[in-house]
């Protein structure tokens, strides 16, 4: 399926905001209700609606502390990889976990109450995680979020 403009102008609605309805679309854009329903149906039938998500203000529950983390593994083998993922996905802390090329080999999105959180988090769970050889940590400052479809 290739969207069209119509397609592009939910996508865009839907980015700003997950919890409108398909009549408060439809008015947005000069649809009807059901109109606006059955391409909202069709986008998520084709994959590209693939949830609905809301954003948590993590500062606000007290996670104060961004933190990424390039891992490189002391040894890179089928086996070695499946086993750092299954445990680093298993620690609540990490937000995401990335598979990449280039310098390390994954990436890690840690959420901390604030240093000291993140350093117990770094020695007791990352640093004992299977294979964990090197690891550099970025310590984020701010971040501007650009919502929306591509």
């Amino acid at each position: 399926m290739t969207p069209d403009a119509t397609d592009l102008a939910i996508l865009r609605l839907l980015a700003a905001d997950a919890t409108l309805g398909a009549a408060e679309i439809g008015r947005d854009l000069g649809l009807t209700q059901p109109a606006a329903w059955r391409r909202i149906k069709r986008l998520r039938d084709a994959g590209i609606i693939a949830g609905r998500r809301i954003l948590v203000d993590t500062a606000a529950l007290g996670f104060g502390v961004t933190v990424f983390l390039g891992i490189r593994l002391a040894a890179k083998g089928r086996t070695s990889l499946e086993d750092f993922e299954r445990a680093v996905t298993a620690i609540p802390e990490v937000q995401v976990v990335q598979h990449v090329l280039g310098q390390f080999d994954y990436r890690l999105r840690i959420t901390a109450r604030d240093i000291a959180d993140f350093e117990r988090i770094l020695r007791r769970r990352i640093m004992t995680l299977p294979g964990v050889g090197q690891v550099e940590a970025n310590v984020m400052l701010s971040e501007e979020r650009r919502p929306g479809p591509l």
